[in-house]
This record gives C-alpha cells, sequence and structure tokens, in this order.
C-alpha cells in the first residue's frame, strides 16, 4: 500500500489538498477492501447456570452490529509505529514554504495568530439560532491541521475543559500547523445536561449528516461540512455514558497507519482497537480520509480533575510527537493495546457494589462486584470470564438485570486473539443487538 510519501508542499493549503486526497483514497480503500473482515467488541453475558454467552458488539443505541472477524494479520502494532509510516508522520517536515491564512467559518486567520469564531449549526424549537464558539490558532510555520471536538453528547464534561487547557497554553507564534478546537458541539444537550437533543436523537448517530434530514443530521451536516473537512487529522473527546466511567483510553482503527500514529503520539494512554460505529464522527472522518481516533476519559455529568489533566498531557504529546510543537520533554511510556474487549452484565437488579476500580488487573474468576436484593439480601457475584483489565465500569448503584456493569480489556497474543474472535462470531445471535456505551 501506497502512502504517498515525500510530496512536495510550498504551502499548508497545497500540503492538505494532497494529502486529504491520498487520506481519502486509502480511507476508502480501508473501509471497502477491509470491512468484510473486521470484528469489534464482544460482549460477555453470564446466564443463570454459571455460563458465558457471547453477544454481538457492544454499540451504542442507534449503531448497527453484525461484525465478522478480523484476521490479526490486518492489524497494525502500535509499538511499531515507526515503520508504518503514513503522511500523517511526515507533515510538519514535508510542509514547505511560509504558513498561510487558514480560511475557516468565512474568516481568515492569519498565520501566528489565534481568533475564536461561531459555528452557527439550527435553530431552537422556538426559532432562535444555536451558536457555539470555535477555537482556531493558525501556527506561524505550516503543518497539519488538527481537530479537537468535544461535547458531542451534551452531559460529557471533561472534553470541554481538556480543550479550554489546551488552548490556553497554546503559544500560535511556536506552532506548526493549525490546531482546531469546538468545546461544546451539542449546545442544545448541554444547556439541558442530557447527553441528546432535544428530539432525544444522539447527535453521534448521524455524521456526516443531511442538509435535508431530521435536526441532529442538520447539525451533523454543518459541522462536518463548515469545520470539519478542513481538518487533516481528528480528536474527538467522550467520556461514558449512564453512569459509567472510562479509563482514559483510545479508541482506534489500528489498521491504519496515520490512525496509528495518532495513537502512538498520546503516550502513556490505553488504546482499544476499535471499529468506528456508522454514523459517528469518527466513522464519518474516517471515510473522508481523515485519520480519527475517540479519547474516552471518566464518566458523565461531572468534571473529573485527573482525567482532564490526563487527556491534557496525552493531547499535548501528541502535538509533539508530530512536529507541531516543541517540548523538552515527551510524557510517559505507552500503556497495553487492547485489540479485544468485553462487558460483564448483571444477572439480577438490585444495589451493585464493586470491588475493583477503573485500570485493576484482573484474572479470569476473579470478583469484580456483587448486586445485591435489598429486600431479599440475596447476593448475585460479578466475576471476570478474562484475563485483562477493568478500562471501563459502572459506578455502585441501582441496576437491573441485564445492566453493562464492568468493561474488560483482555489479555491475549494475536494467535489465541484469532480463535476467540472465531468462537465469538460462532456464538453471536443473529439480529442486531444494540447498546448505548461507546462514542
Amino acid at each position: 500500500m501506497t502512502y504517498f510519501k515525500g510530496l512536495m508542499r510550498p504551502d499548508r493549503r497545497q500540503f492538505s489538498r494532497r494529502t486529504r486526497v491520498c487520506q481519502t483514497l486509502t480511507g476508502f480503500a480501508l473501509l471497502l477492501l477491509l470491512e468484510p473482515l473486521y470484528a469489534g467488541e464482544a460482549e460477555i453475558d453470564q446466564s443463570d447456570d454459571g455460563s458465558v454467552t457471547v453477544e454481538n458488539s457492544i454499540l451504542d443505541d442507534e449503531s448497527p452490529s453484525g461484525e465478522s472477524p478480523l484476521l490479526p494479520e490486518n492489524l497494525l502494532d502500535p509499538g511499531l509505529a515507526h515503520i508504518y509510516m503514513g503522511p500523517l508522520a511526515d507533515a510538519v517536515s514535508d510542509a514547505h514554504g511560509k504558513a498561510t491564512p487558514l480560511h475557516l467559518l468565512d474568516t481568515d486567520i492569519e498565520p501566528g495568530t489565534s481568533q475564536r469564531l461561531t459555528w452557527s449549526a439550527t435553530e431552537l424549537f422556538d426559532g432562535v439560532s444555536v451558536s457555539t464558539p470555535v477555537l482556531v490558532a493558525n501556527g506561524a510555520a505550516p503543518g497539519p491541521t488538527l481537530c479537537l471536538t468535544a461535547a458531542v453528547h451534551g452531559d460529557e464534561l471533561n472534553g470541554i475543559e481538556m480543550v479550554r487547557r489546551v488552548f490556553h497554553d497554546l503559544d500560535p507564534s511556536n506552532l506548526s500547523g493549525a490546531l482546531i478546537g469546538i468545546p461544546i458541539v451539542n449546545v442544545q444537550g448541554f444547556r439541558r445536561e442530557s447527553r441528546y437533543l432535544p428530539d432525544r436523537r444522539d447527535l453521534n448517530r448521524y455524521f456526516p449528516g443531511n442538509p435535508t434530514g431530521s435536526s441532529a443530521a442538520r447539525i451533523a451536516y454543518s459541522l462536518f461540512n463548515d469545520v470539519i473537512k478542513h481538518c487533516d487529522a481528528l480528536v474527538d473527546l467522550h467520556t461514558g455514558s449512564f453512569e459509567r466511567a472510562n479509563l482514559p483510553q483510545l479508541r482506534a482503527d489500528l489498521r491504519d497507519p496515520d490512525v496509528l500514529t495518532l495513537t502512538h503520539g498520546f503516550g502513556a494512554v490505553v488504546v482499544l482497537h476499535s471499529k468506528p460505529g456508522v454514523g459517528t464522527l469518527r466513522y464519518a472522518a474516517q471515510l473522508a480520509g481523515i485519520p480519527a481516533v475517540t479519547l474516552e476519559a471518566g464518566g458523565p455529568s461531572e468534571l473529573e480533575l485527573a482525567e482532564v489533566i490526563h487527556g491534557v498531557k496525552g493531547i499535548e504529546t501528541l502535538l509533539t510527537t508530530l512536529g507541531m510543537t516543541r517540548r523538552v520533554r515527551l510524557w510517559g511510556d505507552p500503556e497495553p493495546v487492547y485489540y479485544r474487549s468485553s462487558w460483564v452484565r448483571a444477572n439480577n437488579g438490585g444495589i451493585l457494589l464493586s470491588n475493583v476500580s477503573l485500570g485493576s488487573t484482573v484474572r479470569k474468576g476473579d470478583l469484580l462486584g456483587a448486586v445485591t436484593d435489598p429486600m431479599s439480601n440475596v447476593r448475585s457475584e460479578l466475576r471476570s470470564p478474562y484475563s485483562g483489565r477493568v478500562i471501563g465500569m459502572a459506578r455502585n448503584q441501582v441496576v437491573m438485570p441485564g445492566f453493562a456493569a464492568f468493561h474488560v480489556g483482555i489479555e491475549t497474543d494475536e494467535a489465541s486473539a484469532s480463535q476467540q474472535e472465531q468462537e465469538v462470531v460462532q456464538k453471536r445471535p443473529q439480529g442486531g443487538y444494540l447498546d448505548s456505551m461507546s462514542e
């Protein structure tokens, strides 16, 4: 596969145009040629008799499922990211000439300056226009354009603070390329402290959108065409949903060398190999040739300082790794990469109390937590079906039967991963079960 390295780019506009063409062709080729080989996250249900059944991929509530096994040779090893070099890795060194103004939202941002713009996506039901700020820093030197999006789900607050801190610490005179940040994409959901839009639609199921479709489709179309298409790479910031929290982690399609460059650039952040669901911003970006990752950190409806700091360090390390900024030292050693993961569900309703915390290492059979019936005092234990690490979990709360409580990143080598993926597909029921725990 050719990644068109070494193209001469007299300015960033030429770099962006040529790179985007190459990435678009690559993105379509990857999605069309490798799609039949893909398998995503597996979901683990423990039945009443103690047996384990495996259901289809864990996706959010309006995403399609029905994936097939992914052969390990189609995955790239993040530890060898320096070998799989796509155009993004050399974007700064290949961007010759002087920086040029960045034209965005009918505004020219001069090199070495930053501006706060306004993106107007749609109207409220009473006809009042809805606007959200777009932060832009155009570097004094040429390079790629990296985009940060947050609060696509209105109750996910950690990403908002990450974007603010990154831009507050950024000096455009020392930047190569440009950085675009949208701290609150879903303003309507944010104002209502809700994950969803006012019509109960999940905005992250409608990208790249439709200018004549539903409200969600129109907002998605506006964002994608007015902002995202100006990007050479994308980091979409999320948290867990519905009283679940995620260990800081990158959801990434590890078949794409440019996506691998992004994951490697974050430093000490766990990586989970994950196919983007159709309709998500990450899926639409990759289909358009824009390498994208999702950074999940923490839970919804509250600001968590440790997760915010973790995310900011990762993003700033990425900027340094790409050569967009220059810092004395990088942050941390790479964290483990998980090619498979599983959700463990409660069989009975009651009060969930956890015995582990985010990031805990577990072995097969270890106790994760228990659900206790508050009336009968009957206790049901939840044990890990695999050895691995807790990368997501529900907060202690009252749960219903079938509630997804613990997300385990599975320790496995490529050989066993291939065998286990075959078993997952053989046991997977037909009909496309859907869920709501990812981006």
